[in-house]
């Protein structure tokens, strides 16, 4: 991508009436556009990162057989109605609408249900099963307050994953296995030091989860914490009977601001119960499935990354999720010798498979590493007039500082 064909534009203020350091960062530099509170679009960079985070995700869901779908956002009261969440009294997030056909209409903020009613349909026998399905979808909640910039959106995109057992033994053994797959996105994204699965509450779900809580001081959320034991427990379910099923003391524990980004539930076999999902066991009798759920916020997670590796200058990206790897920076002027030297070289990084966001626009250099810092793209290459006299180009590193000189042929080889 030649900077000077994209769109959107680094800007020096955020919106006056954005707090979260998140959203500032990612608005400025033109990863996000904010529409009203809770709510962004993910412009042509921010969608990169987004994807890239996906992608990881997906590695990790589908080495544990987890199968890519995506289901219908618009939901059927009637079947929320059977499980007694389509009431506002039990779930306080929904959005809602009138058919004009008659009946009303909801808009999904979870796929427990729809998803267990589809299931009905390829599954009848134990043989089938196990299964686990996942997808990427947009979800609305109707949030009552939205202050934490792309880290708590009325409207964003989420992994859901949902498996399904015949019985007890192989739904928890897969319930188990879901967490050292999570931990892995973790550690992919940066982030896996410190991130803990954490014993929580279930609230609209069930009655405990398990959560997967990043330190950060912009986080929502507080966390006891021992490194040493690796032990986390949310503050809501912070008592003495909670410390002694862990085996854990008070003041073993370390207290943190923290974000969720993840979380598992285990529905056992009473959603299935409720939505009349059941199959034949070897016997030829009826039982109910066993349904667990996986949630990972991938839209939380940019707005995670920002908070916690943002330095002075602006953001800076994990090479794993950056939207491009190298941002090569041109100090020419248009068709001068510099300009050509830097052309070249965009073209042959573009050969080698090599993602480089190019700045060929005309404008001071001062104003273009300004720039570069806010974009926070990890690797960051200089042409000026010394590149092009001896071919020996200034490299620089985003999140050291570190500056090399690097020949091209180095460039182009990593």
């Amino acid at each position: 991508m030649r900077q000077s064909k994209l769109f959107t534009k680094a800007r020096r203020e955020a919106p006056s009436d954005e707090v979260a350091k998140n959203a500032q960062l990612l608005i400025r530099a033109g990863y996000i556009h904010k529409e009203m509170a809770g709510a962004y679009d993910l412009l042509p960079l921010g969608l990169r990162v987004v994807e890239k985070i996906k992608q990881v995700v997906r590695e990790e869901m589908n080495a544990i057989s987890g199968q890519e779908l995506i289901m219908t956002t618009l939901q059927k009261k009637e079947l929320w109605e059977r499980t007694s969440r389509w009431s506002d009294d039990v779930v306080d997030v929904w959005f809602k609408s009138e058919l004009k056909a008659g009946g009303e209409v909801g808009f999904g903020w979870s796929h427990e249900e729809p998803i267990g009613e589809m299931m009905k349909n390829f599954i009848t026998s134990y043989k089938d099963l196990p299964v686990s399905v996942y997808q990427f979808q947009t979800k609305l909640r109707n949030e009552l307050r939205a202050k934490s910039g792309i880290m708590r959106g009325r409207e964003f995109v989420m992994k859901d994953m949902y498996s399904f057992a015949a019985d007890e033994e192989s739904h928890l053994a897969y319930y188990e296995f879901t967490k050292p797959a999570y931990m892995n996105v973790f550690r992919r994204l940066g982030i896996g030091d410190d991130t803990f699965v954490t014993f929580a509450a279930g609230g609209a779900f069930t009655k405990f989860s398990h959560e997967f809580q990043t330190i950060c001081e912009a986080g929502e959320d507080v966390t006891y914490v021992s490194r040493e034991k690796g032990i986390a427990v949310n503050e809501e379910v912070m008592n003495d009977e909670t410390l002694a099923t862990l085996g854990v003391a008070r003041d073993e524990l370390e207290k943190f601001n923290t974000a969720e980004v993840g979380n598992i539930f285990n529905f056992g076999q009473q959603k299935a119960t409720d939505l009349g999902l059941s199959v034949k066991n070897a016997d030829g009798k009826e039982n109910p499935v066993w349904m667990g759920s996986y949630g990972i916020g991938v839209t939380r997670l940019v707005g995670v990354l920002v908070e916690k590796f943002a330095d002075e200058k602006g953001i800076v990206w994990p090479e794993s999720v950056a939207p491009y790897a190298v941002h090569l920076v041109s100090l020419g002027k248009p068709g001068d010798g510099v300009s050509k030297v830097a052309d070249a070289l965009y073209e042959d990084m573009q050969k080698a498979g090599i993602e480089v966001l190019f700045d060929d626009r005309d404008m001071s250099a001062g104003q273009k590493f300004a720039e570069s810092d806010l974009l926070g793209i990890p690797k960051r290459v200089v042409v000026g007039k010394e590149a092009a006299e001896t071919g020996m180009f200034e490299a620089v590193e985003r999140k050291s500082g570190e500056v090399r000189k690097v020949p091209r042929a180095e460039l182009l080889a990593k």
